[in-house]
């Protein structure tokens, strides 16, 4: 079986959603958010191990109020992140163990991931070397300028939008983040990084419900899908 690992980042301060507790350990249907995207890596057979970056200040707070509570046994360790998402990545990365050969990246704020996504990811990257999740985007987008001014439109057509998970091999991840040429950049995701290898990712289907919970419309939005799921789950049941 592929020894394949996830890093599930959750370092971020939140402060667009506001209040005093970090967004990942808000509460989402009874549990912390973070909760409910861990879950879905437990219960992942392909999975092997979780590694879950969170800030230095949070360490002792997420093995309390989100690890033990929940009794995950994949996760084999919390670790601090740094101060940009690529540099909680990096440090995943290198607390991974040396016989890792698929990584499985996912935000810790996209709690309606599921084990098909992941799975697929897995199975691509396994194949290809690379793979994202995404779905099509649904209006028209602009280039601008910096003062507003439309440049042209993009053909929506051939536009997607990122999410997570997004699976790698081992090697070729540890490639685009320890290359030095890379390592200074800033990049908006893990995919970019690789990209810039030269190395081809493929896009996987998502789903418009894999939201990341930035903004409280976005928290209101998470409780609502949440309130669907649970209700078809009653339904079939």
């Amino acid at each position: 079986m592929i020894k394949s690992d996830a890093i599930i980042v959750s370092a971020g301060k939140g402060q667009r959603l506001g209040g005093v507790r970090k967004k990942q350990f808000l509460s989402l249907g009874g549990k912390p958010i973070l909760s409910h995207t861990l879950a879905s890596f437990e219960r992942c057979p392909l999975i092997r191990f979780i590694l879950v970056v969170v800030g230095e200040e949070d360490l002792e707070y997420c093995l309390k109020e989100v690890i033990e509570p929940y009794h995950y046994q994949k996760v084999l360790k919390i670790i601090p992140g740094g101060k940009r998402r690529q540099d909680s990545v990096k440090k995943g990365i290198e607390a991974l163990p040396e016989d890792t050969e698929i990584v499985v990246i996912h935000d810790g704020v996209r709690p309606f991931v599921t084990e098909e996504m992941i799975e697929a990811s897995i199975e691509e990257a396994t194949r290809s070397g690379a793979a994202v999740v995404g779905v099509p985007v649904k209006d028209t987008i602009k280039m601008a300028t910096s003062d507003g001014i439309v440049l042209h439109t993009l053909e929506r057509s051939s536009l997607w939008q990122v999410q997570t998970p997004q699976a790698f091999q081992a090697s070729i991840l540890r490639k685009a983040y320890f290359t030095p040429a890379l390592e200074e950049m800033s990049v908006p995701d893990d995919a970019t990084l690789v990209e810039r290898l030269g190395i081809k990712v493929h896009l996987l289907p998502g789903s418009y419900s894999n939201i990341k919970i930035t903004t409280q419309e976005d928290l209101m939005l998470a409780q609502l899908i949440l309130q669907m799921a649970s209700k078809s789950n009653g339904e079939e049941r």
